[in-house]
């Protein structure tokens, strides 16, 4: 599991302050040019294909696709279609919030150790959530994950954690917190801690054990029971992902819809070309890098609202969106990527990708949801790179599942 720096889901700069600049312009407070919408092809889609948009989602922040997920309570019909839920190409398993889903939370059995229901504490870059975690069926579109472990984010009281001390940072309970109804986390693994949790020693799990869902101490857990990626419990097309975006104007788009393709090579809709860019990764999606002329770790994030970096060249944006670049003019910065390779940093030969940067308070203010060029800064001493939502527009972005324990294929990305 990817833990405080490693664990990138979305670097939620933009937070709530900021997105506020979006809602304004949304309700009647004018806009830039380019108000445009985009959309993939989504009118036909397959068993094996879900819409994907990027709109005003629960709260308005820019860059956030999403789509519907139901879940039932395992082996019955009692179900929940949940929307707004943000697609997560760098965190692994299903996360709800238990707002969204309290129309069938009542009927989803606790995973349970020693007789005692689990808990996890899931940190992410922007914050940690807390909550159970429980098993449902879980449908996408045409595809059924049967007797799936996922967390319920908010259900239970963070003061209930007497060991472990949790996380830091900002405790994220709510779709206001979160920016969606929940995170579907669809990265290269199958499981979002692995070995990591289910042994020794156990100070490094993130799950708790939690008798009567108070007085929660830190417990090692079965890798069966921790949160699993929906994707890799498919029947079939369990192998992999790709995530398609139309492309986008400077300005952006209002709404913009793409598909996500569940299966790489299953099918004839998600066929790998032999024409693409493929880096293996590691366990996590890391891939190298080469940026500003040194070494760093990269990553391909649907789940960050932006391309993410350290640039002191760039002049960050003033009130609100501080956390992001505003150049005056529109700029651009280029990164080398290459196969993961923890024996030798950098990119030396990679392929060279291109980051466009626009002005986040102008971006931000034009009344879009879908931006291609919205950047923000990581702070001094950063050594990895965030290739975000931004990144995934006018793309096919494949994702193969780490199956290199069962003598498959090992994790990759592609482009």
């Amino acid at each position: 599991m990817r833990t405080h720096r490693r664990l990138l889901r979305a670097l939620r700069a933009l937070g709530l302050a900021a997105a506020t600049a979006v809602l304004v312009a949304g309700c009647g407070g004018g806009g830039g040019g380019g108000g445009s919408s985009g959309s993939g092809s989504t009118s036909q889609l397959a068993a094996n294909q879900v819409a994907v948009t990027v709109g005003a989602g629960v709260e308005g922040v820019a860059n956030i696709p999403t789509v519907s997920v139901t879940i039932c309570a395992p082996g019955t019909s009692v179900c929940q279609t949940i929307n707004n839920v943000q697609v997560d190409t760098e965190s692994f398993g299903l996360r709800l919030a238990s707002s969204a889903a309290s129309q069938v939370l009542s009927a989803l059995p606790q995973e349970t150790v020693a007789g005692s229901p689990i808990a996890e504490c899931t940190a992410f870059a922007d914050g940690y959530t807390w909550g159970s975690i429980r098993t449902a069926d879980v449908k996408i579109s045409g595809e059924t994950a049967s007797r799936v472990p996922l967390q319920i984010v908010g259900d239970l009281s963070q003061g209930a954690v007497t060991t472990g001390g949790c996380s830091t940072g900002t405790l994220e309970l709510t779709p206001a917190d979160l920016g969606a109804n929940g995170i579907l986390g669809i990265g290269v693994a199958a499981n979002d801690c692995g070995t990591t949790c289910a042994t020794p020693p156990v100070g490094n799990s993130s799950y708790y054990t939690c008798p009567g869902n108070t007085n929660c101490v830190q417990a090692l857990v079965p890798v069966a029971q921790q949160v699993t990626n929906p994707v890799s419990m498919f029947a079939g097309d369990n192998n992999g992902v790709m995530l398609s975006m139309p492309a986008i104007g400077p300005s952006g788009g209002r709404t913009v819809t793409g598909t996500l393709t569940f299966g790489v090579g299953t099918q004839a809709n998600n066929a790998l070309p032999s024409s693409v860019t493929k880096l293996a990764t590691n366990a996590y999606g890391d891939v190298n890098a080469t940026f500003a002329g040194g070494a760093v770790t990269a990553f391909f994030d649907s789940g960050s609202n932006a391309y993410f970096f350290t640039d002191s060249t760039l002049p960050n944006c003033s009130g609100q969106a501080s956390s992001f670049y505003c150049p005056t003019s529109n700029v651009t910065r280029g990164i080398g990527v290459a196969s993961y390779n923890a024996a030798t940093p950098g990119a030396a030969g990679g392929v060279l990708l291109t980051m466009p940067i626009g002005n986040a308070t102008q971006l931000l203010a034009n009344g879009n949801y879908a931006l291609d060029n919205l950047a923000g800064s990581l702070g001094n001493g950063a050594t990895f790179v965030d290739l975000g939502m931004p990144f995934f527009y006018g793309q096919n972005v494949y994702y193969g599942l780490d199956q290199s324990g069962s003598g498959g294929a090992g994790p990759f990305v592609a482009f």
